[in-house]
């Protein structure tokens, strides 16, 4: 082997070397990753619970439990979640889709225009309902709803309730990009109304408004 072969070995190993010690210096000096972060709660959150809070304070003498609060959002589209289960225990919010009546939507564009406390108008009310018995009805089990505000207290009379619907499945956003109407009723998916039955029933608060906080 020539001499100017070992010598270009040797330059090369001493370059690798070199590499080495500069790169775990350099690890050595970096400051360290940070793997974990606290939890910072989305402000539309924050603003739920708080509203929640509030609107428990105002209306506890005719609520059965407060643990947890529904709160719709009618400021929203119909395409995206905003009925929000806020659990005042745990400091947490869940969401699902709703769907609001047809006098609420003339155009059936996926926006609230009007709430409307009327009979036959087949719109949406604004306001406090108290959650009632859950019945057998053309949905299968729904619940009962109780208005408790003038814009809202014709509810149980127009038969204004929580049920499951087709058109309030998901996959109508996949075909339309909107969800059916129904006729002033809050309309949840099928496969989720299970949670409203469980966690929003007894005498729990649900509150309606066109609130926007997306």
């Amino acid at each position: 082997m020539g001499m100017m072969t070992v010598m270009k070995r040797r330059e090369l190993l001493q370059a690798m070397a070199g590499g080495v010690v500069a790169s775990g210096t350099a690890a050595l000096v970096a400051p360290a990753r940070v793997f974990a972060q606290a939890f910072a709660m989305p402000e539309q959150h924050r603003r739920l619970l708080d509203l929640a809070r509030n609107q428990v304070g105002r209306l506890e003498n005719v609520l059965w439990r407060t643990d947890i609060v529904g709160i719709a959002d009618f400021g929203l589209p119909s395409s995206l979640p905003r009925l929000h289960f806020a659990n005042l225990e745990r400091g947490e919010v869940r969401s699902f889709l709703v769907a609001h009546g047809k006098g609420s939507d003339p155009e059936h564009d996926g926006f609230l225009k009007v709430f409307s406390n009327q009979f036959n108008s087949l719109a949406t009310s604004r306001g406090a309902f108290v959650t009632g018995e859950w019945y057998r009805g053309k949905y299968g089990t729904s619940m009962r709803l109780n208005g408790i505000d003038p814009d809202n207290n014709n509810a149980y009379d127009r038969a204004i309730v929580m049920h499951p619907a087709w058109y309030a499945n998901p996959d109508m956003l996949a075909r339309y990009g909107k969800l059916g109407r129904s006729d002033g009723c809050f309309a949840m998916p099928e496969a989720d109304f299970a949670e409203a039955l469980l966690h929003l029933g007894a005498g729990r608060l649900l509150y309606a408004d066109r609130l926007g906080l997306g």
